[in-house]
């Protein structure tokens, strides 16, 4: 598969098919994935696989709180878990969220988990004394995860980042011994998806990108002549 028909069809996938990703293919996967940058190249990536069905099927509970949360902002019209604007909801509000299962079922029933990982002592968090919430740390780790994902999708295969675990990263550290000072960045479901898009929905260049200042023109290429 060329390499822009691979970044324009790998989608986020959640339904797989009984096809076992045998480790041959998984290590082909990573051993792509690992050219990924990282600050300073310090490379304080780790990923744990997880193919036994009781972690996954506990990996999945840990990630219901978040979910459930998630979506009852989403069906309340917020957005959800941001860090601008509080939610409105009530604990009983959020508690009471449909879906839950069906959300977090794909951790529990994909051929194999990554669980990704980073040694926060080699990430330079340049942004976090700001009033904020820190986001370059992201930038040692979330290309790697993305790697990961377009590997899989030039061989057949595919995923979809799930961060729903985060929320509850004490947990996770201790089911799979992860060091603490190492966060969880994402597990990403891993197998051969029951359907395989071939068209992405994405905002046009116009709509995000400007000339000169954040409400400069939108950039675009001048019509020919």
């Amino acid at each position: 598969m060329e390499y822009d028909q691979v970044i324009r069809t790998t989608f986020a996938a959640r339904e797989f098919t009984d096809d076992p990703v045998t480790d041959e293919a998984l290590y082909e996967v990573l051993d792509t994935a690992r050219f990924a940058p990282s600050g300073g190249n310090r490379q304080g990536a780790h990923i744990t696989i997880v193919r036994d069905a009781d972690v996954k099927r506990q990996i999945a509970e840990l990630s219901r709180p978040g979910a459930r949360r998630y979506l009852a902002q989403r069906a309340a019209g917020e957005m959800p878990w941001n860090t601008v604007d509080p939610t409105t909801l009530t604990e009983k509000e959020i508690a009471a969220a449909r879906g839950v299962g069906a959300f977090v079922a794909p951790l529990a029933g994909a051929p194999v988990l990554l669980v990704v990982s980073i040694d926060l002592a080699v990430v330079a968090s340049t942004d976090k004394d700001l009033d904020r919430v820190g986001v370059v740390s992201g930038g040692s780790i979330y290309p790697l995860a993305w790697n990961i994902l377009t590997a899989a999708r030039s061989r057949g295969l595919g995923g979809t980042f799930t961060t729903m675990a985060t929320a509850e990263e004490p947990a996770v550290r201790e089911l799979l011994k992860i060091p603490s000072g190492h966060a969880v960045a994402a597990v990403i479901p891993l197998g051969r998806p029951v359907r395989q898009l071939t068209r992405l929905r994405r905002n046009a260049v116009e709509e995000f990108v400007t000339r000169d200042v954040y409400d400069g023109a939108p950039f675009t290429l001048a019509p020919e002549r």
